[in-house]
């Protein structure tokens, strides 16, 4: 019988002084390898309140590991003003994962990990809420990872969420105050999903009475997550006036799964649509650990995949931009076309009753078209090229083996990015390359790791401008967060295994501990292949492989996939000897530095100029990569005469950078996400971020700033590849316009700049942009001017390089 009392634990100063300390120290410079992760805070001042809060998020894959010091999702932190120990004042649920999304929950580890009950409830599809006390009374709302205004306060995710609050109170009769003591008292924190579409339509309707806040957790305030059964929290819910929702239990694993897989057929329970289930239970880490509260949920994909499409089609119609469809294309096409005047949700339920039909009946016809049209060859049997082989890996997975055998086996077109001289337009002209290759093969491998979302959305976006009917085929080596030592040490051995004879690294002339820094740094910041999310939904198939198995039983792999979603790729499945011919040849491969293969562009030219070199092999029966042609280097000139200095700046971790820009805009209401959004799509995010600390022409008015940095680079032999130190960089705020976004930083006294606004650049909207416009905007936001939108970044510190950059450099 499962034990519903309600729990209750009070916190341990010391153990949260510990974690304040902890957290407080990522805040001094960049990610420490002390610590292995970073932690991003930020400061609130409390209406009403003398206390300030702290918020704390871990970048979004951080908590796929396993040695965070909490996993909250969601952390606020005070001071108490009475003892002078901190304290956790709000507390979000454990971030929790999709079925198969992770290690943890694919079935197999449930069925031996968890025990009964398993409490099912239902996924609201609104915007979270966490309400609080703090210890001099005052009712804490926050939304995910902030509070109060922001810089549109009538869309503010939490002062929303407190208007709602405030209501359900004036109905009971009770004072904000008599809520927070309750809470505090209690030591939770309640989570609500706020969910009204006067404020934000997401996917599922909430109008009229179906609208307000939703309470689905009641959370004790403790680093480890634990939390009130669904019973209690219904209890909470009618005492203070929450909206209950819906929950019912399984009693094991089978029962669960078999309603969870019958519910996800239609995507409907009760006779509603929703988005899916959250499902609480007991886990252990390991077999006779201690049992703790765990959730996971399972998210179902149709048909609120479908209805997701038909609102970003809406607004991008509304916008007047130009949809794009690429799944239930038949039935959008009409959808779009009878699109009225209306709110999304209402013109998606006026559509639905035009058709006389519900969404999950849609999807049941689509599937069986589907059947039907591939018995019969449907549209996948159809294709027969124009198609990219996206891998998704880090360095030493095989990925290059495998393209090289693929060529070996069909001639089929290869794209190194390796191999793309030149680092402005990069991006670019790699999709440039590939689109030249699809013009004479029916199948290219564009290699490249694509390990980031924001790569693949790139490399989709800029092939499909070129050549709108590709189809985008994943390559992804799975790195499960469990495996990560294993896949780490497998590939570190593969690489020093060919020595040089690697088109990126250079293990034999290299350092060990050089070659490893790289490698690490790829998979710390791998992002695996998420099918239910843009970009990697713009994937028509995703084919996974294992990056620890050997090249010929990947190959393998790929070859048969290929073969059962698109028979008219390979009429006949090849030998098991031409498989090992074909890996043979392609382990043979050295590769020349900088040189054209398979259709990589050679030149180093701006994009508008690229010039293709013809590979030599250009048919099924040309030579392999093993019998091609040495290219002989160009012979360089030393130019003794040293270039003149441009500007000295501190260069700036991108990743790191990206991270803490993308993380401030994920909260954000979607107008204030815009112009983050339109860089992002036009790749205008800048690839490489710094200071500029002095620029040449910033020499006659700072004469002394410039000295002082010449006179650092002539002490060190005036090498202008030279570190000249290392300078911490705290990212204070971000300010845009709708021409050029930056970031305003604050530098230690050390580092002294010739701008009143030390900033980093981040984008611009166009070509004809200069990145040195950031000044004039930064001066005029100083100035108040109200054309210009700001998110402030306080607390986020990382740490870069100085450095010389010469003229043309």
């Amino acid at each position: 019988m499962a034990d519903y009392s309600t729990p209750f634990k009070p916190q341990d100063p010391d153990e949260v002084n510990k974690l304040m300390e902890l957290l407080n120290h990522t805040q001094a410079g960049k990610r420490k390898s002390d610590t292995g992760f970073f932690c991003k805070k930020k400061t609130y001042k409390v209406e009403g309140s003398p206390i300030p809060v702290d918020s704390w998020k871990f970048l979004d894959h951080e908590y796929k590991k396993k040695a965070l010091p909490t996993f909250a999702r969601g952390l606020f932190t005070c001071k108490n003003p009475t003892t002078g120990d901190w304290e956790i004042v709000s507390r979000g649920y454990d971030k929790f994962f999709n079925i198969d999304e992770v290690q943890k929950t694919k079935w197999g580890w449930i069925e031996d990990n968890t025990k009964a009950p398993y409490e099912l409830t239902l996924k609201e599809n609104g915007c979270i809420i966490f309400i609080s006390g703090l210890p001099d009374d005052t009712l804490l709302v926050c939304s995910k990872h902030s509070l109060g205004p922001g810089s549109e306060p009538d869309k503010s995710h939490a002062v929303f969420g407190e208007k709602w609050v405030d209501r359900q109170l004036e109905k009971l009769g009770k004072s904000r105050a008599e809520f927070a003591r309750a809470l505090r008292e209690a030591n939770v924190t309640a989570v609500a999903e706020l969910c009204d579409d006067a404020f934000e339509e997401h996917i599922l309707p909430y109008e009229g009475d179906r609208a307000g806040l939703y309470l689905h957790g009641v959370n004790l305030r403790l680093p480890k997550f634990a939390t009130y059964s669904t019973l209690e929290v219904k209890k909470f819910a009618q005492e203070w006036g929450f909206k209950v929702i819906d929950s019912f239990d399984k009693p094991d694993v089978r029962s669960l799964r078999d309603f969870l897989e019958e519910a996800a057929e239609t995507g409907s329970w009760d006779g509603k649509d929703v988005e899916g289930f959250v499902i609480r239970c007991k886990a252990r880490d390991r077999p006779g650990g201690e049992w703790h509260d765990w959730f996971f949920k399972y998210k179902f994909e149709e048909p609120y995949l479908m209805y997701r499409l038909w609102r970003e089609c809406t607004k991008s119609m509304i916008s007047g931009g130009e949809p794009k469809i690429r799944k239930h294309k038949a039935i959008t096409t009409r959808y779009l076309k009878y699109m009225e005047n209306h709110g999304i949700i209402k013109l998606r339920n006026a559509f639905l009753e035009h058709m006389g039909q519900k969404g999950s009946d849609i999807i049941k016809e689509e599937a069986e078209e589907d059947t039907e049209s591939e018995g019969a060859g449907g549209r996948t049997s159809q294709i027969k090229d124009n198609v990219v082989l996206a891998s998704i890996a880090t360095l030493g997975c095989g990925k290059t083996t495998v393209a090289h055998a693929l060529h070996e086996l069909f001639g089929w077109g290869h794209v190194q990015n390796d191999n793309i001289q030149g680092k402005r337009g990069k991006p670019r002209a790699f999709a440039d390359a590939i689109s030249h290759a699809l013009r004479k093969h029916p199948v290219v491998f564009a290699d490249r790791n694509n390990h980031q979302f924001r790569e693949r959305e790139q490399l989709i976006k800029d092939v499909s401008n070129l050549n709108r009917k590709t189809t985008f085929v994943a390559i992804h080596y799975v790195h499960p967060e469990d495996l990560m030592h294993e896949i780490e040490n497998a590939t570190v051995a593969r690489v020093f295994s060919r020595g040089d004879n690697h088109q990126t690294i250079q293990a034999a002339s290299q350092s060990k501990q050089s070659v490893e820094g790289i490698m690490k740094g790829f998979l710390h910041r791998f992002q695996g292949l998420d099918h239910e999310r843009a970009p990697d939904s713009g994937f028509s198939t995703a084919i996974n492989l294992n990056p620890q198995a050997d090249s010929r039983e990947n190959l393998e792999i790929v070859v048969s996939e290929l073969k059962r979603h698109y028979p008219n790729l390979i009429p006949e499945l090849p030998t098991p000897e031409d498989y090992d011919r074909a890996i043979t040849a392609a382990l043979n491969y050295a590769p020349s530095r900088r040189t054209a293969s398979h259709d990589a562009p050679q030149s180093s030219q701006p994009k508008d100029k690229v010039e293709y070199a013809v590979s030599s092999m250009e048919t099924p029966s040309a030579v392999g990569p093993s019998e091609a042609p040495k290219r002989q280097p160009k012979q360089s000139v030393q130019n003794h005469k040293r270039k003149q200095v441009d500007y000295f700046g501190i260069f700036l971790p991108a990743q790191e950078v990206y991270d803490a820009v993308n993380s401030a805009f994920e909260a954000q209401p979607e107008r204030i996400r815009e112009f983050w959004k339109e860089l992002n799509e036009n790749d205008r995010v800048q690839k490489t971020f710094h200071v500029t600390l002095c620029h040449n022409s910033n020499k006659p008015k700072h004469p002394g700033i410039w000295k002082k940095y010449a006179d650092l680079l002539g002490s060190k032999d005036g090498d202008p590849s030279t570190i000249l130190g290392r300078g911490e960089v705290e990212l204070h705020s971000m300010a845009w316009d709708k021409r050029v976004m930056a970031v305003k930083v604050l530098l230690s006294d050390e580092w002294e700049c010739a701008n009143e606004a030390p900033h980093v650049t981040i984008g611009t909207a166009n070509p004809s942009i200069k990145p040195f416009e950031s000044n004039k905007m930064l001066e005029e936001w100083s100035g108040g001017s109200s054309e210009i939108f700001s998110l402030e970044l306080q607390g986020v510190k990382v740490e870069g390089e100085v450095k010389s950059v010469p003229r043309g450099g």
